[in-house]
């Protein structure tokens, strides 16, 4: 039996992941503002480091995986400071608890979304800058008409911080695989609006093609994390995943290579 911390867990992919992964016969611990077994706004710096120190209380300090879902998609600063900074807190903090795991791992969620352009100054900020200054930028964007770039921006930056750090020593060097899945549309409470009507789903569809089977259940991206996060995963390193019926495909073609 493995110790998952899995955050964003009282809904959505990070609920039905901690299902699958108790399921299983591991002992998980989730992490929300509220309804889950720690309470943590991961918004604030007080907050993630109260999940920190909540996790290292619980499990004296030894875990063998993250799960770092936790995730808003509004067009508000409240999306950069837990997308990008809640998620990075999250991984950075609880990195010296995989110390003591035959097979630590860890796993970010990111976003299809992450191929849209993105806002490149707050981008910059985000991968160069402090949090008071990314805010400050998304505040900004929020105010006018880009305030839709917010989401994917933080998406893709969390995404280049992970390609940036996977092949550190403090990683890859300690043998923890650390990856991302970027889920194309799930149907979770995420999106319970923006598929209501056969209209708004065709309309989404348009700016998200899925091909391969359309819009997806999060038991989909929970099995492909369940993976990613366990043993047998010994060798992927810094890779982005994308779990997206296609979009990838549809989108960015062969220009990955």
């Amino acid at each position: 039996m493995s110790t998952y911390v899995v955050t964003g867990a009282a809904s959505g992919i990070g609920l039905v992941t901690a299902e699958i992964l108790t399921g299983r016969g591991h002992r998980v611990l989730g992490v929300d503002l509220a309804g889950s077994d720690i309470d943590a706004d991961l918004s604030t710096p007080a907050g993630r480091t109260s999940m920190v120190d909540q996790v290292s209380e619980r499990t004296d300090g030894r875990i063998d995986a993250i799960v770092a879902c936790a995730g808003l998609s509004s067009p508000t600063v409240a999306t950069v400071r837990v997308n990008y900074y809640g998620a990075v807190a999250t991984l950075e903090g609880l990195r010296p608890l995989l110390a003591g795991s035959p097979a630590p791992r860890a796993v970010a969620v990111t976003s299809m979304a992450s191929l849209f352009p993105p806002d490149k100054t707050l981008l910059s900020l985000l991968l160069d800058g402090t949090e008071d200054e990314a805010v400050t930028r998304a505040a900004e964007l929020a105010a006018g008409d880009l305030a839709g770039q917010i989401y994917g921006t933080s998406k893709r930056a969390l995404a280049l911080w992970l390609r940036r750090r996977a092949s550190a020593p403090e990683w890859a060097g300690a043998g923890i695989p650390l990856n991302a899945v970027a889920p194309g549309v799930i149907d979770t409470p995420m999106v319970t609006d923006l598929i209501a009507t056969e209209e708004a789903r065709i309309a989404l569809l348009q700016q998200v093609p899925m091909p391969l089977n359309g819009i997806a259940r999060p038991e989909v991206v929970g099995n492909l994390i369940a993976w990613l996060t366990g043993e047998e995963n010994t060798h992927l390193c810094g890779q982005v995943v994308f779990v997206d019926g296609g979009s990838d495909v549809v989108l960015r073609g062969a220009s990955t290579w």
